[in-house]
C-alpha cells in the first residue's frame, strides 16, 4: 500500500526553555517515533495515559509543533508548514475529538458549526451551505432537521456524530481519531464506532485511532503501534502483535483487556510501580524499570526496533526468549 502519512524520527518535549529552563527539566512527551499510514488503512496507537498518544496526533496534524523529525503527507514535508501551505494542509488532514461535549461551541447552532471548514476553505458557497450540511448530517446518520439545533439539544452520541460530520465537511484524506468512544455510554460506543468503519470504508479514509481500548482496536484497526513513555514498543498487523505479541509491556496491556473467550484463559500480568517521569526517563530501554524479563544489559542502549515477523517489529534485546507460556494473548 502506498503510504499517505509518514512520521521519521518524531520527537516532542515540552519546557525547558525560556528564563526559568535552568530550573526545570523538559518533558520528553516523543522520542524519535517513526510510523507510517497508508491510505485507506486504519492504524491503531495504544498505550497507556501518559505514553504520548495524543500529542503524537497533534504533531502529526500540526497543532503542536514537532522538537525534532519530520511528517511527510504524499512524500511533501509538511513540518513547518505555515500560512497558505498550512491551511491547505488542514483539509487533508481532520481531528475527532476525544470530548463531544466540550469540542462544539454551545452558543452556535449545528449548521454553523458543520459549515465552517466549508467556507474556509471555498468548498460551497452560502447559497449551497443548507443542502452541503444536511448531506453531511444524512452520512452519519442524523436527520437534516436537528442542523438548526444548539449542542445542548443532543446526547453524547449525537454530539460525536456531529464532529464527525464537522471533520468530513471538508473532504479530508487522513483522520485523527483521539479516544473518539471514551467519553461515551457503552451502548453508544458500538454505533460510532460502526459509523466511522462504515465511513472509512465507503470514503478511503486512512485513519489513526488512538485508543486505550485494546478490543476496539483489534476490531477497527489493520496494523496497531504500541506506545510507552513515548516510544515504540511494538508495532505491526493487528493479527500478529495480538495474537503473538514480542514485548513484555504489550503482553500486560493485553493481559489486562476483556477476555470474551471462556476457552482460552490467560494470566494477568500487573507491572510493578509507577511509569516514570516522562522528564526524567530510565536509560536504555524506558520500560526495563517495570520489566520482569528486564537485565543488566537493557539498562546500557536503548533497543531498536527489530524484525519480529513480517511487518512486526519490536523493541526489546529479549523478545527471542520470550515464549508464549504466559498466556497473555
Amino acid at each position: 500500500m502506498t503510504a499517505l502519512v509518514e512520521a521519521d524520527s518524531l520527537s516532542k518535549q515540552f519546557g525547558g526553555r525560556g528564563i526559568l529552563a535552568f530550573r526545570q527539566k523538559p518533558v520528553r512527551a516523543l522520542t524519535e517515533v517513526s510510523l507510517t499510514v497508508a491510505r485507506a488503512e486504519a492504524v491503531g496507537l495504544v498505550g497507556e495515559s501518559g505514553s504520548g498518544k495524543s500529542t503524537m496526533g497533534r504533531v502529526l496534524l500540526g497543532l503542536l509543533p514537532a522538537s525534532g523529525g519530520s511528517v511527510r503527507l504524499d512524500g511533501a514535508d509538511i513540518t513547518r508548514l505555515k500560512g497558505r501551505a498550512a491551511r491547505a494542509l488542514r483539509r487533508r488532514m481532520q481531528l475527532v475529538f476525544q470530548d463531544p461535549y466540550s469540542s462544539l461551541d454551545p452558543r452556535r447552532r449545528v449548521s454553523a458549526q458543520i459549515a465552517d471548514g466549508l467556507l474556509a476553505h471555498g468548498l460551497a458557497s452560502r447559497a449551497e451551505l443548507p443542502d452541503r450540511v444536511a448531506a453531511l448530517l444524512e452520512q452519519v446518520g442524523l436527520p437534516p432537521a436537528h442542523a438548526m439545533r444548539y449542542p445542548h439539544e443532543f446526547s453524547g452520541g449525537q454530539r460525536q456524530r456531529i464532529g464527525i460530520a464537522r471533520a468530513l465537511a471538508v473532504q479530508p484524506e487522513f483522520l485523527v481519531a483521539d479516544e473518539p468512544v471514551s467519553a461515551l455510554d457503552v451502548s453508544v460506543q458500538a454505533q460510532v464506532l460502526t459509523l466511522l468503519a462504515d465511513l472509512r470504508a465507503r470514503l478511503g479514509l486512512a485513519m489513526l485511532f488512538i485508543s486505550h481500548d485494546l478490543p476496539v482496536v483489534r476490531s477497527l484497526c489493520d496494523r496497531v503501534v504500541v506506545l510507552y513513555l513515548g516510544r515504540v514498543m511494538e508495532e505491526g498487523p493487528v493479527a500478529a502483535v495480538f495474537s503473538a505479541p514480542r514485548h513484555p509491556y504489550t503482553r500486560a496491556l493485553l493481559s489486562a483487556a476483556p477476555n470474551i473467550d471462556p476457552v482460552r484463559r490467560r494470566r494477568r500480568i500487573l507491572l510493578k510501580g509507577d511509569p516514570p517521569s516522562p522528564a526524567d526517563p530510565p536509560s536504555g530501554c524506558v520500560f526495563r524499570t517495570r520489566c520482569a524479563w528486564a537485565v543488566a544489559a537493557c539498562a546500557e542502549a536503548v533497543p531498536p526496533l527489530a524484525q519480529a515477523g513480517p511487518g512486526h517489529r519490536v523493541a526489546c534485546i529479549r523478545a527471542d526468549r520470550i515464549s508464549d507460556e504466559n498466556g497473555t494473548h
